[in-house]
C-alpha cells in the first residue's frame, strides 16, 4: 500500500560503506521516494516516501542482495548493542575455529620441510578455513556479482580466492604456494570484524541504557489495594504509590504527597527536585525521600524517556554534511580497487614475469583497500557523542547539528527562565519582621507571581501566617485583607494614593533604590500609612555566570534578550558578565535581534524556553530549547538541554566540536591509510597477510576513536 510521511527499516546484509550508497542509490530512484538515508553503523535506512509502496522498496532493495524490514510506528528500535554482540559471538567463533587452522599451518609454511606432503597438508588445512569459516565473504560477493555490483566482501573473497587457487595450481605445477596467505587473510579479518562489532555494540549502547533505566513494574492503588502491575500493564488515569527510593514508572502527576526526586538520568542536573501535589513527575526519575501518588498521564512510547531515545535514534540516523564525501568515494571505490589490483597484476607480470610476485602485489592490493573505515568514520562518532549527549542532559536531534556547533561565533540567551530560574523570590525586605509576616499573610490568598515569592520568603524563615478576612483584590496595583480586625495593604504606589494613605520619604527612597536595582518592589502598610517596603525578583541560576564564562573562553560572543525593563536586564548582565544585551523586547522581536547579529557576519545559537521564543530558536542557525519549556520551543530547536541549567549549552557546543573534531580525525585516518598504503601494496613492498590485519586494524582502529567521546567531561 503507498504511504506518505516517514519510514524506517532495517538493513539486513551491509558490510561496508559502498553498501550503503548502494542501497541508498537504488531506494533514491525509486518512484515515489523523496529523500533517502542509509547508515552503515546503525543498519537502518530512513526514507521519506509521497506515494511509494514498503514492499515495492523492499523488492527493489532485495534485487540487490541486501534485505530491509519496515518498523511499523510504536514499534521500537531493534537493540542494537543486542544485534552486534550476537554478530560479535558469531565472528568470535568463526575466527576461533579458523585461527586453529591457520596457526599450524603457518609453522608448516614458515618451519616445515620443503615437501610434497608438507605442501598437501598445507592445502588441507586451508580448504575450510576458506571455504567454511571464511564462506560469508563469499556468498555476499556472489549474491552482488549476480547484481553486477560489488564491496568489501568482493575484494576479500577475491583476494582469498586468488592467493588459494593460485597456490593449488602452483602446487600442482611445482612452484612455490602461499595457501598461508589466504587463511590469514581470512583469520585476519575474522578477527578485526569481531573486534568492529564489539566496539560498535558499545557505541550503539546509549539508547538501550536509557530505555534500561525505566521501572519494570509499578504498584497500582486499586479499591484500596496495592497491585504489583507489569509496566506494560499501566493505563493512562491509573493512580500509582511510588515510595521512598523507588523509580517512578511512568510520567504522570502527584495527586498526593510530597517529595524529592532525582531527575539526574533525564536532565543531568545533580540537585532533586521538589514536588508537591499538582507537579509533573517523569518515568525512570528516583523518588528519594517522601510517599507520593501519581496519576498516570503517558505510557510507552509517549513517556519522556522513551521520547529522548527516540531524539538520540534520529541523531545517530542521520548524517553529517560531511558524511557524503566519504559516501561519493565508497561508491566508486570497490570497483576502482578491483581495475588498481588488474593493473598491478599486469605491471609485474609484463616487468618481471613473476607470477607470484604479481599475484601476491594484486591480492595485496585487494585486500588493504577495504573501505569499512570510511563507512564508520562519520556514524560511530554521532552515535556515541550523541548517547554521551543524552547521559549529560543535551539531545542532538540531527548529524547536522555537530558540524554546525564548530562554527558558533555568538550565543543569545533569553533572560526568563534561561538565565534566571524563571520564578520570583524575595530579595530585598526594609521593614521589620512583623511587616513581613502581614503582607505575606494577605498575599497567601492571591495567586499573583510576586504574591507567592512573598509568601515563599516569609515560610523560608519559618513564619507562621496569619488567617486574613475580607480580602480584596486590586489587579495591577495590589491586595488589601483585614489581620486581627486591622486593613493591611501590599501593593504599588498608586494604591496608596488612590486610598490615600502616606507613603512615608524613606519607604519612598527604599521604593526608588530597588526599582533602580532592576527589582519588581511593593509597599506593605497598616493604620493609612506604609510600613515597610518588599523586593521581589526573578533569581539567577548559579551556573548562569561559569556557563557564560565558559563560553567566552571558547571564543563564543554572549548576548541576552529580554522583554524585562532595561534595569532589569542590565542588573542580570551585570552579574553574569554580558555586555551586549538587548531589553524591553516584545515576543516576535527576538528573532530580530538573532537576525541583527547575524548581519555582523556571527553564527548564531539561541537559547530559550517559551513558546514566544520559537521563531528565535528556528531563525538561528542553532536553536537550543529549554526541555523544561513549551512543546513549541522544543519542536523549534535542534538542540534540547534537557534541564533549565546553562551550563548545558556551553556543555552542547562543547561535545558537539569535540564530535565533530573525531569525525575530522576518522576522516583523515579512513583516507590517508587507503592513499598510503594502496600504492605500497601495488609496488610489491606489502605482504598480503600484513595487508589484510592493517585493514581490520583501520576500522577497529576508527572506532576506537570514536568511543573516546565516552569518556567527555562536562569539567
Amino acid at each position: 500500500m503507498a504511504k506518505t510521511g516517514d519510514i524506517t527499516f532495517s538493513v539486513d546484509g551491509m558490510t561496508c560503506a559502498a553498501c550503503a550508497v548502494r542501497i541508498e542509490r537504488v531506494l533514491g530512484k525509486q518512484e515515489g521516494v523523496a529523500e533517502v538515508a542509509v547508515n552503515f553503523a546503525t543498519s537502518e535506512a530512513r526514507v521519506v516516501v509521497d506515494g511509494a509502496a514498503a514492499d515495492d522498496l523492499q523488492a527493489a532493495v532485495a534485487k540487490i542482495g541486501y534485505e530491509i524490514t519496515e518498523r511499523q510506528p510504536g514499534e521500537e528500535r531493534r537493540d542494537l548493542s543486542e544485534m552486534y554482540d550476537e554478530e560479535r559471538s558469531t565472528q568470535w567463533r568463526r575466527f576461533v575455529g579458523a585461527a586453529m587452522l591457520t596457526v599450524p599451518l603457518l609453522a608448516l609454511a614458515m618451519f616445515g620441510p620443503e615437501s610434497v606432503l608438507n605442501v598437501g597438508i598445507q592445502w588441507a588445512l586451508t580448504t575450510p578455513v576458506v571455504f567454511y569459516f571464511g564462506v560469508q565473504f563469499h556468498q555476499v560477493a556472489l549474491k552482488q556479482a549476480r547484481q553486477l555490483t560489488s564491496s568489501m566482501d568482493t575484494l576479500v573473497s577475491l583476494g582469498t580466492l586468488s592467493a588459494y587457487f593460485y597456490s593449488v595450481w602452483a602446487y600442482l605445477a611445482g612452484h612455490t604456494v602461499f595457501f598461508e596467505t589466504a587463511a590469514a587473510i581470512v583469520s585476519f579479518i575474522l578477527l578485526g570484524k569481531y573486534f568492529e562489532a564489539r566496539a560498535k555494540g558499545q557505541a550503539s549502547a546509549a539508547v538501550t541504557k536509557l530505555l534500561e533505566l525505566g521501572a519494570q513494574e509499578a504498584v497500582l492503588l486499586r479499591d484500596g489495594e496495592q497491585v504489583a502491575t507489569p509496566i506494560e500493564e499501566v493505563v493512562v488515569g491509573d493512580l500509582v504509590l511510588v515510595r521512598p527510593g523507588a523509580k517512578i514508572p511512568t510520567d504522570g502527576e502527584v495527586v498526593e504527597g510530597f517529595s524529592s526526586v532525582d531527575e539526574s538520568m533525564l536532565t543531568g542536573e545533580s540537585v532533586a527536585v521538589d514536588k508537591k501535589v499538582g507537579s509533573g513527575v517523569f518515568g525512570a526519575t528516583v523518588n528519594q525521600n517522601g510517599r507520593l501518588v501519581v496519576r498516570v498521564t503517558k505510557t510507552g512510547g509517549d513517556t519522556a524517556l522513551h521520547q529522548i531515545a527516540r531524539m538520540v535514534e534520529d541523531a545517530q540516523a542521520s548524517k553529517a554534511p560531511v558524511q557524503h564525501l566519504a559516501d561519493r568515494v565508497s561508491s566508486i571505490f570497490v570497483p576502482a580497487v578491483i581495475g588498481i589490483a588488474l593493473a598491478t597484476l599486469a605491471f609485474w607480470m609484463f616487468k618481471s614475469g613473476d607470477i607470484e610476485q604479481a599475484v601476491r602485489a594484486a591480492v595485496a592490493v585487494l585486500i588493504i583497500a577495504c573501505p569499512c573505515a570510511l563507512g564508520l568514520a562519520t556514524p560511530t562518532a554521532i552515535m556515541v557523542g550523541s548517547g554521551r549527549g543524552a547521559e549529560l542532559g543535551v539531545v542532538f536531534k540531527g548529524a547536522e547539528v555537530f558540524e554546525r556547533s564548530t562554527h558558533i561565533d555568538a550565543v543569545l540567551f533569553d533572560k526568563t527562565g534561561t538565565l534566571t530560574r524563571g520564578a520570583m523570590t524575595l530579595t530585598r525586605i526594609h521593614g521589620t519582621p512583623e511587616m513581613l509576616l502581614k503582607a505575606a499573610s494577605v498575599e497567601f490568598v492571591s495567586e499573583h507571581p510576586v504574591a507567592r515569592a512573598v509568601v515563599l520568603g516569609a515560610e523560608e524563615r519559618d513564619m507562621v501566617l496569619r488567617p486574613v478576612g475580607d480580602f480584596s483584590n486590586f489587579p495591577g496595583r495590589g491586595v488589601m485583607g483585614e489581620i486581627d480586625g486591622e486593613e493591611v495593604v501590599v501593593g504599588r504606589k498608586e494604591l496608596f494614593g488612590d486610598l490615600g494613605w502616606e507613603v512615608q520619604k524613606h519607604h519612598q527612597d527604599a521604593l526608588t533604590s530597588f526599582e533602580v536595582l532592576g527589582t519588581t518592589a511593593v509597599l506593605v502598610g497598616w493604620d493609612g500609612e506604609t510600613k515597610g517596603v518588599l523586593g521581589v525578583a526573578d533569581s539567577l541560576r548559579e551556573s548562569a555566570k561559569p556557563a557564560v564564562a565558559g563560553l567566552q573562553k571558547l571564543g563564543v560572543e554572549v548576548a541576552m534578550v529580554t522583554g524585562d525593563n532595561n534595569a532589569t536586564a542590565e542588573r542580570i548582565a551585570e552579574e553574569v558578565g554580558i555586555t551586549r544585551i538587548r531589553s524591553g523586547v516584545l515576543p516576535g522581536e527576538k528573532a530580530e535581534e538573532v537576525a541583527r547579529l547575524q548581519a555582523d557576519g556571527l553564527q548564531v545559537a539561541f537559547v530559550g524556553d517559551g513558546v514566544n521564543d520559537a521563531p528565535a530558536l528556528a531563525a538561528a542557525d542553532m536553536g537550543m530549547a529549554i526541555g523544561t519549556g513549551t512543546g513549541v520551543a522544543i519542536e523549534a530547536g535542534e538542540v534540547i538541554l534537557m534541564s533549565g541549567d546553562p551550563q548545558l549549552a556551553l556543555t552542547a557546543i562543547r561535545l558537539g566540536r569535540r564530535t565533530f573534531r573525531v569525525i575530522k580525525q576518522n576522516l583523515f585516518w579512513a583516507f590517508g591509510y587507503n592513499v598510503a598504503v594502496i600504492p605500497l601494496a601495488a609496488a610489491g613492498l606489502l605482504n598480503p597477510m600484513l595487508a589484510s590485519a592493517a585493514m581490520a586494524f583501520s576500522s577497529v582502529s576508527v572506532v576506537a576513536n570514536s568511543l573516546r567521546l565516552r569518556s567527555f567531561s562536562t569539567e
